[in-house]
């Protein structure tokens, strides 16, 4: 379905709904880029919500890697299982569940994103460490300013490196009866590093 290499699948291409959050495409670009995805990588997407991160990351790492989808929300997990099909992607198994509960199973990751956490982010990154290959990414994905501050607590604790902080701030056009505005949308701080 989606014939280019480079990432940034428009939004409207994605199955939605309310009740499920979606990464937007302009920061999920972002995300993408600082995960430095190649093919045959392991890739966690927790709190993967409507999919749109674990579509992205499938096509990086190709057939020959496998993106492990988590989300407690079953409304989540149905939407990313239509996206995942409506793509036709065969690389990326969707696991329903409580992440603290899954990660301690999955096979070691060479990368992990760090999406919806229910407030449980510090000792998801802290479990999600553990999982972690020797010189794999992180790519956690922040709306809160008390998120990011406790996502920088716990990435110096674990004495993760290269950690850069990059807040995004989108504007999309919409065309009005007067010609064509620029509408905010929500900035998102996106931290990354790499484990030692």
């Amino acid at each position: 379905m989606w014939k280019f290499k480079t990432p940034g699948i428009p939004d409207e291409e994605f199955e939605r709904t309310e009740k499920v959050p979606i990464t937007k495409e302009e920061v999920r670009v972002v995300q993408i880029s600082k995960a430095r995805l190649k093919p045959g990588q392991i890739v966690y997407d927790i709190g993967c919500g409507s999919g749109s991160i674990s579509i992205e990351a499938a096509l990086q790492i190709e057939s020959s890697g496998k993106v492990l989808a988590l989300d407690y929300d079953e409304n989540a997990i149905e939407l990313t299982k239509k996206n995942i099909q409506k793509f036709g992607l065969s690389n990326i198994s969707v696991i329903h569940g409580n992440a603290k509960e899954k990660i301690q199973k999955l096979e070691e990751a060479d990368t992990i994103f760090i999406g919806g956490t229910g407030g449980d982010t510090e000792e998801i990154i802290e479990m999600s460490e553990k999982k972690l290959k020797s010189g794999g990414r992180i790519v956690i994905g922040t709306i809160l300013i008390e998120t990011l501050y406790s996502v920088l607590q716990i990435l110096d604790k674990l004495q993760f490196e290269s950690v850069d902080i990059t807040q995004v701030t989108i504007s999309k056009s919409r065309k009005t009866s007067m010609g064509t505005m620029m509408l905010a949308r929500n900035p998102v701080t996106i931290i990354s590093a790499t484990k030692i």
